[in-house]
């Protein structure tokens, strides 16, 4: 709420648990110009095939979006529907604010935009050494709204506050063009046949097929005792996708060795 009260801007909350309906109602009735939501929401609502700018508000400007990736297809799709713009980012309360982020100029769907004015940013490996475009590595940020430790946590705070740096956790890569791409988690990546995997990237795959509404991908340990990626997903209302057919859509967009192994 902070940004629109500095600007004398009226905010409207949602009150109880978002919906398609109810968020859908709230752009019918207050018209506002911008939106804020989750990719899971954003999905819900592209979900039912009436939903768009001639039911929603006409005045939608841009919208933003934080708490998960948001999947390449569904920024597209929402922008296709209701004529504006999702504005992907990434922030953490160590920091304070979002310091990663796509522009109303600079739309790159796929990818988490760059850094925004005022931040710095790394990707590093496992030891501390900045790794080249293209590769996967964890991201580092710095910037005038670090915290300087948490409370009572020496040793969680050693490891994530070094110096001006503050690390993430969060696996990134970063393009040929300066653009930030989110793999997962250090926690969540998955060594599949020797490679490293991200469950983010194959999930972003699983719900560019019209099918699917949502997906969550896992390591899961094989006959050898191997880790592979499986997948949950849910399918739209009415929606019939077979486990093949979703596998051969991923192979078809990503190295074969992604694909989730079961689904």
């Amino acid at each position: 709420m902070t940004f629109p009260f500095a600007v004398g801007a009226t905010v409207v909350l949602l009150e109880g648990r978002p919906t398609p309906d109810s968020v859908m109602r709230i752009l019918r009735e207050e018209r506002p110009t911008v939106f804020y939501g989750v990719p899971t929401l954003f999905a819900a609502i592209l979900a039912d095939p009436g939903n768009g700018r001639a039911s929603g508000s006409d005045r939608l400007r841009i919208c933003v979006s934080a708490g998960e990736p948001l999947p390449k297809e569904i920024g597209q799709r929402w922008r296709d529907r209701f004529g504006a713009d999702i504005l992907d980012g990434i922030g953490s309360t160590e920091m304070l604010h979002i310091f990663l982020s796509l522009r109303e100029d600079d739309i790159r769907y796929g990818t988490t935009g760059k850094p925004v004015p005022g931040y710095e940013l790394r990707i590093v490996d496992d030891a501390g050494r900045e790794v080249p475009a293209g590769e996967i590595g964890e991201l580092l940020v710095r910037g005038p709204s670090s915290a300087v430790a948490y409370w009572n946590q020496r040793e969680k705070s050693l490891r994530t506050f070094q110096g001006a740096w503050t690390y993430t956790g969060d696996k990134y890569r970063r393009d040929e063009e300066g653009y930030y791409v989110y793999c997962g988690r250090s926690d969540d990546m998955i060594k599949a046949s020797g490679q490293w995997v991200s469950p983010a990237e194959v999930e972003s795959a699983l719900v560019g097929h019209p099918a699917v509404l949502e997906a969550a991908v896992v390591a899961h340990a094989d006959d050898q005792k191997l880790d592979k990626p499986k997948a949950f997903v849910v399918l739209k209302k009415g929606a019939q996708a077979t486990a093949e057919e979703l596998q051969k859509f991923v192979k078809e967009r990503l190295a074969p060795y992604k694909y989730p192994r079961w689904i």
